[in-house]
């Protein structure tokens, strides 16, 4: 399924998810610069990954060595998930981002929002690294070296706030199912679905080696949790209570 719209109004401009978005794809367009696109890709591109991505492996490398705390790796939590690995994980990261970010602004503030959206980037990858590390004490497969990119954890929390904020809101999505149609499926079941996939893809990922790469369901299923905890949390407050708002009851 891919969203296309959904139909909660916003009453504010969501400058901070117009922000984020252009902060990704001018990222993106940087990576292209540097050669990602070449096949194989350039040098360049390899040393910029490297990098700035979260590698399971530093990090947890320094975590075992508290005294040598420095910014890399311990800031590649926060720099991965501005980065891309091609267009199409840059597209479908953004068009989530388009369609739930502006709602959890609204209802959030915006520099409330900001502080939402990396606290659940960063949680995402943090749930990654922890994950690889029980994998690896259990003896199951080896900490990943294979950098982490993209910023689908810090938009698991948009889900993840949205679903509990916005249960029955519709997302207008694009199904393929034999045939292709596009169908109206409350937010309750499009991001309820969207978390049990992540969940039996990160099971079936258990134990197959971390270091072949693919898709990093438990930092997508991390950031998601992340959200759902921040917004439960924030809704406790009374100035987050008497903000305006139209609430889907």
């Amino acid at each position: 399924m891919i969203p296309l719209r959904d139909n909660n109004p916003v009453y504010r401009v969501p400058h901070v998810t117009y922000v984020l978005i252009t902060l990704n794809v001018l990222v993106y367009l940087y990576e292209v610069m540097l050669g990602s696109m070449r096949q194989p890709p350039s040098r360049e591109f390899a040393i910029f990954i490297i990098s700035y991505g979260a590698i399971p492996s530093e990090i947890v490398r320094v975590l075992l060595h508290p005294g040598q705390w420095f910014f890399y790796p311990m800031g590649t939590l926060f720099t991965s998930m501005f980065i891309h690995g091609g267009f199409w994980h840059l597209a479908g990261n953004m068009l989530f981002l388009y369609i739930f970010g502006d709602n959890i602004e609204d209802a959030l503030g915006h520099v409330r929002f900001l502080v939402f959206y990396l606290a659940c980037g960063i949680a995402a990858s943090a749930a990654h690294v922890g994950i690889d590390l029980i994998e690896a004490l259990l003896g199951l497969s080896p900490i990943s070296d294979i950098p982490m990119v993209g910023a689908s954890g810090a938009i698991g929390g948009i889900m993840g706030g949205y679903i509990l904020l916005y249960p029955r809101a519709r997302v207008l999505s694009l199904v393929f199912f034999f045939f292709i149609t596009v169908v109206e499926i409350p937010a309750l079941w499009f991001l309820g679905g969207w978390l049990v996939l992540q969940f039996l893809g990160g099971l079936n990922n258990i134990g197959a080696g971390s270091n072949v790469g693919g898709t990093a369901f438990w930092a997508h299923i991390g950031g998601f949790l992340m959200g759902m905890w921040l917004i439960r949390l924030w809704m406790k407050s009374r100035a987050y209570r008497e903000q305006p708002r139209i609430w889907w009851e």
